[in-house]
């Protein structure tokens, strides 16, 4: 979008921004005249940034407010690079990265995101629990939570339960359960005008109050799971203070022992909340960070960190969690087949964390018992695959999961060869020239990242990429 179709904005949307920003009003237009910026973010299970800079064939500039986010430019195209499909970055607007960046995660935490569709969150949260601890990421939109699933599996996550679930019914089950929490809670969509101006016609059709009751339904729910002591994050992608800083009140309203965490200089672009023109006023507002596209080089975004006192929380209504049954030994029904492809991976691996679920086996994060009875689960832990006669097929999860030296038996071509690219189209690939090679699975990796398993047999290997990831 450029100025030219501002004419397109709604009059009330702009007297309102008129409002917010008053002398800086028309510094904020004049960015709807500049190219809008891309990024990508790197995969810190899988790589550095200063590994990943030293073989990324892309022009990369950092994104300040994160410490492993890119612009990349707009005639890069990293979505079709093999580096997308081994898992090595996430394509995410710059602006986006700030929420997951903000929110304190540390190895061993039991982590919530919320409203996690499509992913761009919950995998840099994953990366910051380093596959210590639970990562729980929710979607109420079932279609929406596959694509979830399938940025946490591409990513390598090994510690993550995924659902499609009322939030409301989640915090029925996980009471006082998690560390930290991330909201990044559907709304009217603001700061996206620039960059997807479709979204104006949403605007127009529901305005701003549309969203707000599903906030205060999200929130209040998310409160109740929040432990004592522990961090909440609120994100929005829009302007209007009834989604942003009022929010922000109702939350303390319903749990008077939040305090609002400073983040408004969390970077130097960043600019502090507006309690001048929220409901109340509270001074602890200015603490939340506004991102504005005329300070920053994104799109819109709102942020707020609270942290949740230790004395409980007696004004957020409570309901009783469901008994669970303990977790299911799958050690006494693993075929010799499995086993001996399980002594093969290098990995620790015990028996108690092994869940066979009719032929496909999993591996389940270590966290005790989780109360996951008739909640709608995509999936709970890593898929190693599945149990057959005669044998076991390993997933394309755990593929993706498995760094180097983690299986013995490895293919690995570098993303110049041809052959990466028709092995990610599904295709037979010729060995030929290739020496010492068995017959048997084998990991396919380029440069040393994985992609997927393949069979060989003499000179060819049989693909078993994953058909529905496969290049188009």
């Amino acid at each position: 979008m450029n100025q030219k179709n501002m004419k397109n904005l709604p009059e009330a949307f702009l007297r309102s921004m008129q409002e917010l920003l008053q002398d800086e009003y028309q510094d904020y237009l004049d960015s709807y005249g500049e190219e809008r910026v891309y990024g990508l973010r790197v995969n810190t299970l899988k790589t550095s940034p200063e590994k990943f800079l030293k073989i990324s064939p892309f022009s990369l500039e950092p994104v300040p407010w994160t410490d492993n986010g890119f612009y990349y430019s707009a005639k890069d195209k990293p979505g079709k690079h093999p580096y997308y499909f081994a898992g090595l970055y996430y394509l995410q607007e710059p602006s986006a990265m700030s929420p997951a960046a903000i929110l304190p995660v540390s190895p061993g935490e039991k982590v919530l995101d919320i409203c996690a569709a499509p992913g761009g969150k919950s995998t840099e949260l994953s990366a910051k629990l380093q596959g210590q601890g639970l990562l729980v990421s929710n979607d109420i939109s079932n279609s929406r939570a596959q694509a979830l699933l399938k940025n946490l599996e591409l990513f390598g996550v090994k510690n993550a339960v995924v659902m499609s679930e009322d939030p409301v019914r989640l915090s029925g089950r996980f009471e006082e359960y998690f560390d930290k929490i991330l909201i990044d809670a559907p709304c009217s969509g603001e700061g996206m005008f620039r960059k997807e101006p479709a979204v104006i016609k949403s605007w127009i059709e529901h305005g701003n109050g549309f969203y707000v009751e599903l906030q205060k339904k999200i929130t209040e729910a998310a409160l109740k799971m929040l432990k004592p002591g522990g961090m909440l994050l609120y994100s929005t992608c829009t302007f209007s203070v009834l989604e942003d800083e009022n929010i922000v009140l109702h939350m303390k309203k319903l749990c008077p022992e939040l305090e609002v965490v400073d983040i408004s200089g969390f970077y130097e672009g960043f600019m502090p909340g507006r309690p001048d023109l929220a409901k109340a006023y509270d001074p602890e507002l200015l603490g939340c960070a506004r991102l504005y596209p005329h300070k920053i080089r994104g799109e819109g975004h709102f942020a707020a960190l609270l942290k949740k006192g230790s004395g409980g929380n007696e004004t957020v209504k409570r309901e009783a969690s469901e008994a669970v049954p303990g977790k299911k030994d799958a050690g006494q029904k693993l075929s010799e087949t499995t086993r001996a492809f399980l002594s093969e991976l290098r990995l620790p691996i015990s028996e108690s964390c092994l869940e066979l679920r009719g032929e496909r086996l999993f591996l389940m994060p270590e966290d005790g018992e989780l109360p996951l009875s008739s909640l709608r689960i995509l999936r709970a832990g890593l898929l190693l695959g599945e149990q057959k006669k005669g044998r076991f097929e390993p997933s394309q999860a755990l593929a993706m999961a498995l760094r180097g030296g983690e299986y013995p038996y490895v293919i690995d071509l570098p993303c110049s060869d041809g052959r990466v690219i028709r092995y990610l189209k599904g295709e037979t690939l010729d060995l030929s020239g290739m020496e010492n090679l068995r017959d048997g699975l084998y990991l396919v990796r380029t440069d040393g990242f994985s992609l997927g398993f393949g069979k060989v047999t003499g000179n060819s290997l049989k693909n078993k990429y994953l058909p529905g990831w496969r290049w188009q």
